[in-house]
């Protein structure tokens, strides 16, 4: 996944600081993916026409070592009523540190990944497509 990033970061072939890059692609931390998410449309509701065009997440990446739990425990929820599926990253205490490094980061606990059509997505939905993994499935790094 590593990899992916930094070849859809080489594509874009933008300007950007690597910083600003990533925070376009990606939605970090707890408060900022529960952010994202409540600004997203219910599954229900077809677009609001009264908000402002809105971010949409095509995947939750969540460590599954996180502690302790109830910083996530609205994640799950949140995720389903809005149709994003959720990835748990399960690497023997150490999934917080695995998200971390995707994003240049010490640790990180949850991170969405944007609707943005680029070479990441295309990534995720292979993870997603794949015949191990499916929504709500466990994701575990080697």
């Amino acid at each position: 996944m590593n990899r992916g990033v930094e070849s859809a970061r080489v594509l874009a072939g933008n300007s950007w600081p690597e910083k600003v890059w990533l925070k376009q692609q990606f939605a970090i931390g707890v408060n900022d993916v529960t952010r994202v998410l409540e600004r997203m449309p219910l599954s229900a509701e077809k677009g609001s026409s009264a908000q402002s065009p809105c971010v949409r997440l095509q995947a939750i990446l969540l460590a599954a070592d996180c502690n302790p739990k109830w910083l996530t425990k609205h994640l799950p929820t949140l995720a389903s009523t809005r149709k994003v599926p959720l990835i748990i990253v399960k690497d023997d205490k150490r999934g917080s540190l695995r998200l971390g490094e995707l994003v240049k980061l010490k640790t990180a606990i949850a991170i969405g990944v944007k609707a943005r059509g680029n070479a990441i997505n295309q990534i995720i939905e292979e993870i997603l497509d794949g015949d191990e993994v499916n929504q709500g499935a466990l994701l575990e790094v080697p």
